[in-house]
């Protein structure tokens, strides 16, 4: 037991020293005395965390025979697929199908 506590009693012992060092007060961080009532003071600004707020909208449902036809019609899964690999590309569109020809 003496020996693992002489192990890590050096590295505690030179964090103490680091942070009791970086923790001193620098002389140029305090402008005036804080008991004067006439020291100068920063001005304090708040800046809402809920200034850029965009409120949801509806949106609008469609059933779902016509989405199932709209996934059908730009190619199904795969289009999504494609899209989420490559962002930056445009969606890719199939031409509608021809009357009397079965994909």
């Amino acid at each position: 037991m003496l020996r693992t506590l002489s192990h890590w009693l050096p590295p505690v012992i030179l964090l103490a020293v680091a942070t009791a060092l970086y923790a001193q007060p620098a002389s140029s961080v305090a402008p005036g005395d804080p008991l004067d009532a006439r020291a100068p003071v920063p001005t304090v600004t708040h800046a809402s965390s809920l200034a850029h707020y965009r409120k949801l909208t509806e949106e609008s449902v469609i059933s779902w025979r016509e989405a199932n036809e709209t996934v059908s019609r730009i190619g199904g899964w795969r289009t999504y697929a494609r899209e989420a690999a490559a962002p930056d590309l445009p969606p890719v569109e199939k031409p509608p199908p021809t009357p009397g020809r079965t994909q």
